[in-house]
């Protein structure tokens, strides 16, 4: 993708990924998604706003052709998606200094190797004139590691925020052209990388009030042009309020589990309550994380495996508990042929989620009619125990 223009100061001239499908080795990205990397330029200086990842090195070279002079290479994390191409520009322009928070200055030298002479720090709140520009420096740490930081250009009121505000997408406009698709990749993205430090967002959001901000412009994703649509969202996404909401992650082996998640879900949707139902044979685990972000209860449905839960039940437990959702309830419901200690091992698996237990539901083999009375009754008292919250 050519240099575009975000206005006249500033150039994206970054890289969009149309067909990675994971990242991490974990994550998966349906829409693809960008490394976005930004030039600033007033007169005679020049800065780069962080580099893209290594895959796309062909790209970042092209773009930069025709860029002579680079003064400033501003690194706000140390993640090799946006690190990774360091060392190429600073051989490229052997008199520009690295920028970066001093939490930021080993991690990029025991990550990409970057000479110590190279690089220098900036504190919480210090300013950088680039020509007639000035540039802000704020420290952001934990979203999502804890060297990041944020640039803000305080003359256009363009906020550079990093993997802050992030959305794994692949557009050719360089600006949110529609809000409700952006908003579910933001979404998603908040779930799979950012929940677990929901207490650090906020107060990363606090420090961000004072900026007259216009844009915002992070590092995948499109830059936004209406700052508080995604300033609203993160500040619903990381406070304590949850949904009318049931997510029930589940796997079942010879029916019987299935037979007891299904009543559970009809039963729920009786009370009124919204029910997401993700069956782990074959699950979108993004979806079923947006589905974390906001429910007040969670499910679990499990067949015993020696013993234990399923698996496949036990990673998705794992990374629930990974994540730190704001989820109030939890509860089980499963089977077992000749014993099993399914509740005591989850429960065990969930010391992240400050959540109230819940009376489980476990039949042997297959569900009789008082398995599914307590099923049923399990749905009543999580309908009470939301309407106790004030949710509807």
């Amino acid at each position: 993708m050519r240099t575009r223009t975000i206005n006249e100061y500033v150039s994206a001239v970054g890289a969009i990924d149309w067909d990675r499908r994971l990242f991490d080795s974990l994550i998966p990205l349906p829409d693809g998604t960008s490394y976005n990397s930004y030039l600033v330029r007033d007169g005679g200086q020049t800065a780069l706003i962080d580099t893209v990842d290594p895959a796309k090195r062909p790209v970042l070279l092209e773009n930069l052709r025709g860029v002579e002079r680079l003064d400033y290479l501003i690194a706000q994390h140390a993640e090799q998606d946006h690190s990774g191409l360091i060392p190429m520009v600073l051989e490229m322009y052997p008199a520009a200094k690295l920028i970066c928070s001093p939490k930021a200055k080993s991690m990029l030298m025991d990550h990409v190797g970057v000479a110590e002479d190279r690089i220098r720090t900036v504190a919480d709140g210090e300013t950088l004139a680039l020509g007639g520009l000035t540039l802000e420096f704020i420290h952001t740490p934990w979203v999502h590691w804890p060297e990041t930081m944020v640039t803000f250009l305080r003359d256009s009121g363009i906020l550079f925020s990093c993997d802050f505000f992030g959305s794994h997408v692949a557009q050719s406009d360089v600006f949110v052209t529609d809000e409700g698709f952006v908003g579910l990749a933001a979404k998603r993205y908040f779930a799979e990388i950012m929940m677990p430090f929901r207490t650090a967002i906020q107060k990363n959001l606090d420090r961000l009030k004072g900026l007259k901000i216009a844009m915002i412009a992070p590092s995948h994703g499109p830059v936004y042009t209406r700052p508080s649509f995604i300033l609203d969202a993160y500040r619903a996404w990381t406070s304590e309020t949850v949904r009318n909401s049931v997510l029930i992650p589940y796997i079942s082996m010879h029916g019987s589990t299935a037979s007891l998640v299904d009543r559970l879900v009809s039963a729920l949707a009786g009370h009124g309550v919204e029910v997401h139902p993700f069956n782990l044979d074959d699950t979108d685990i993004g979806k079923l994380a947006m589905a974390l972000v906001d429910a007040a209860t969670i499910v679990i449905g499990t067949p015993a495996v020696h013993i234990g839960p399923h698996p496949r039940v036990a990673s998705t437990v794992f990374l629930a508990n990974a994540l730190r959702p704001k989820l109030k309830f939890a509860s089980i419901v499963g089977s077992y042929g000749w014993g099993h200690k399914i509740v005591d091992q989850i429960a065990a698996m969930i010391p992240n989620l400050k959540v109230e237990l819940l009376p489980p539901v476990i039949s042997r083999g297959m569900p009789r009619p008082a398995d599914f009375e307590a099923v049923e009754s399990l749905a009543g008292t999580i309908a009470r125990k939301h309407a106790e919250l004030g949710l509807k």
